[in-house]
């Protein structure tokens, strides 16, 4: 179930631990960027070559919010809903990047392009709020109006 590009890598990985299962994140980073999100027979395979159970490696990636254990978007979409960026104006940006994708959390648009999560935290609480298109974090937001955010997702095609 795993690709011979997967498990070069993942065997790469595993040369940086004395323990197989302590390249569980690693391996399933690795999957996801091949995949776009981490199946559960993805899982299996990754549960047998790291000589673990499904639900160890479950556990994991249940636990590691930055790991899709859905289909997503080719762009997912995280926005910070700590206290400091809601009492920035998360709710307002919230609602403007609904109206605009014509989505809710949780949900993809028809065309693939993006999936829209929340996450508790992005650790730029000084440059309030925030959030993250894939690895690019968008920080000072509070004064984002809708042409603003346009040209920040244009950004992903």
């Amino acid at each position: 179930m795993l690709s011979p590009d997967e498990i070069a890598e993942i065997d790469r990985e595993l040369a940086h631990y004395e323990q197989p299962a302590a390249a569980t994140i690693e391996a399933l980073k690795i999957v996801q960027r091949h995949r776009g999100w981490v199946s559960d027979e993805a899982v299996a395979a990754i549960a047998a070559k790291l000589g673990c159970s499904p639900a160890d490696v479950d556990a994991v990636a249940t636990f590691y919010n930055l790991i899709y254990r859905r289909p997503v978007g080719r762009h997912v979409i995280h926005v910070c809903d700590s206290v400091t960026c809601w009492m920035l104006g998360e709710p307002r940006l919230t609602e403007l990047l609904k109206a605009q994708l014509g989505i809710d959390y949780g949900q993809t648009t028809a065309d693939g392009r993006f999936t829209l999560l929340p996450i508790c935290c992005l650790g730029t609480c000084d440059r309030a709020p925030a959030m993250m298109i894939d690895e690019d974090t968008h920080r000072d937001l509070e004064s984002v109006d809708a042409a603003r955010l346009s040209a920040i997702l244009e950004r992903y095609p």
